[in-house]
């Protein structure tokens, strides 16, 4: 690895200007950014419809900054950090793979510079003095039912996601649960934030609880506000990576895509434009998930504006999608391949409703035939994509990813003209009607018990806020067994969330998990350290 005062250097950004830890990471201060650079060109990685085989996303995020710099683009990318929960769960590590990975993997898929550890104490801290001003009755009318903040871990832990505090009168008694970290409103509040006074003032719109009467109560009112700032000072700064082979990597944030909006930070996206070319960044999910999330959350709430979208698809992939088990994927099947590309013809569509030119990229794989690549190349153009290309990032790293990266700069370079599917105050009812018809298809919404007195009473505290739709990743539709592009089904709303602090408002599509349990076989029983200090068996590295 490149020593990372180099990698700084090819930002525009000197060894003073930087925080390390240690060799080959750092933390850029926010008033190390450069405020007189022009922007760079913005691509935004989505994909089809995520199916258990995987799809790479972040694998070819990744080969195609080292793509980009294979052709003599300067470029950089911006990613999420991994969570421990997947890394020791059943997904494994979130740096790319093969030979388009993020360095040094395994400190990135760990614990990289304290960010989610400072992040957890900011949330719990929160969640016990808010358990303390209800114990000392300092807020009149807010009592134990009352409080709606849950406690964070970051570990799939099934045990916690129910739970009764309080026992034996010590603190206010109730049912409660813990969610996974990745999950928190802190953790969607620092990837928005766009400097410290953004953060001090959202930390303080964080509604913890509601009194009897149904008013709100706030962070600010509990008091927890400068604490937080202070445990969350060098959270809010982005670390700086870079690819295996030594591109800048700015690695800030990481909000899950299906509970979340799934997106890196702004100002990791600001850094990155101001100092490169051409910046690549990855929405979660899907893109009727992260990357719908990305657009009408992170843009609308300030993030710069994408110039161009690559969707990634796989042969098995579209096989999924096509109908095809998940034993048989490998197993040649043209045909197949045809009715899945109605997955990628839907994930075309949604970019462009947002005004995107999109090159569809496909990830390569060794048992991929002529015949299925061809019927993916021939419907991806007639949805309309600028272009279509093999990525070979995973065996070849950037020389792999030249194709690609030569039809993502023409694209980019071409602009897009961007618009939001709906304006802010559109009301919350309308907004999710909206998206269920035209980015899911649904030929309703059903919505569930006090939803839309819920949805009336936040617009009533002057919550005209986006939506984050939480629902399944693995459909198009809420329901996970339904694949390709599946028509005639509903999308049930069950409750609603409010994130003030992170101005969106939270709706949840079906029984959705937001604490995972491990699997009968975790990544945990394989990871280790040998007798050198070597991390090992971190998936994804």
């Amino acid at each position: 690895m490149r020593p990372i005062v180099d990698v700084a250097s090819d930002l525009g950004i000197s060894a003073s200007d930087i925080e390390p830890y240690g060799r080959d990471k750092a933390k850029i201060p926010l008033d190390s950014f450069p405020s007189n650079a022009s922007g760079g060109k913005l691509i935004v990685v989505t994909a089809i419809t995520p199916t258990p085989a995987g799809e790479g996303k972040s694998t070819t995020a990744v080969g195609l900054v080292q793509g980009l710099a294979k052709i003599g683009k300067r470029a950089a990318l911006t990613i999420r950090q991994p969570s421990l929960g997947p890394v020791f769960g059943a997904k494994g590590g979130g740096t790319g793979g093969g030979k388009a990975t993020v360095q040094p993997a395994e400190e990135i898929n760990l614990h990289l510079t304290g960010d989610f550890h400072a992040m957890m104490s900011a949330h719990n801290l929160l969640a016990a003095m808010t358990d303390n001003v209800v114990y000392r009755h300092q807020i009149d009318g807010f009592e134990a039912e009352g409080i709606t903040w849950r406690r964070v871990t970051d570990a799939e832990d099934r045990a916690l996601r129910n739970a009764a505090v309080g026992l034996n009168g010590d603190g206010p008694m109730r049912q409660t649960g813990y969610d996974i970290s990745a999950a928190s409103e802190i953790m969607a509040i620092l990837a928005l934030a766009n400097g410290y006074e953004d953060l001090r003032n959202r930390l303080g719109d964080i509604v913890v609880g509601w009194t009897r009467d149904r008013t709100p109560v706030t962070a600010d009112q509990i008091g927890g506000v400068g604490s937080m700032m202070a445990l969350l000072r060098d959270a809010l700064k982005p670390n700086l990576c870079q690819t295996l082979e030594g591109q800048p990597a700015i690695v800030h944030m990481g909000p899950f895509g299906n509970i979340a909006h799934g997106c890196s930070s702004i100002l990791a996206d600001q850094l990155a434009i101001a100092t490169a070319d051409y910046v690549v960044t990855e929405a979660g999910f899907g893109a009727d998930l992260g990357f719908e999330k990305f657009m009408d959350i992170k843009v609308r709430q300030g993030g710069p504006k994408p110039d161009a979208a690559v969707v990634v698809c796989t042969v098995r992939g579209l096989k999924y999608h096509g109908g095809v088990d998940l034993k048989e994927l490998t197993t040649p099947n043209a045909d197949a391949v045809k009715i899945g590309t109605d997955n990628l013809r839907n994930a075309l569509r949604i970019t462009s409703l947002f005004g995107l030119n999109a090159v569809v990229a496909i990830n390569r794989f060794p048992e991929d035939t002529p015949e299925e690549l061809k019927a993916i190349k021939t419907a991806a153009l007639d949805a309309g994509a600028k272009g279509v290309a093999e990525a070979n990032g995973f065996a070849e790293g950037g020389d792999g990813m030249k194709e690609l990266a030569e039809m993502v700069v023409a694209v980019a370079d071409a602009g897009s003209d961007i618009s939001l599917i709906y304006d802010d105050e559109v009301s919350t009812i309308d907004k999710v009607e909206l998206m269920a018809d035209r980015l899911y298809g649904a030929d309703r919404v059903v919505w569930g018990r006090m939803t839309r007195t819920t949805a009336r009473r936040f617009e009533a505290n002057g919550w005209k806020f986006p939506i984050c739709m939480a629902k399944t990743h693995l459909s198009v539709s809420a329901n996970a067994r339904l694949r390709n592009v599946p028509t005639g089904h509903v999308l049930p709303i069950q409750e609603l969330r409010i994130s003030a602090g992170a101005r969106q408002i939270v709706t949840l599509a079906g029984d959705i998990m937001t604490l995972p349990g491990l699997p009968s076989k975790p990544n945990a029983l394989d990871i280790d350290l040998d007798d050198d200090g070597q991390i090992f068996g971190v998936l994804g590295t």
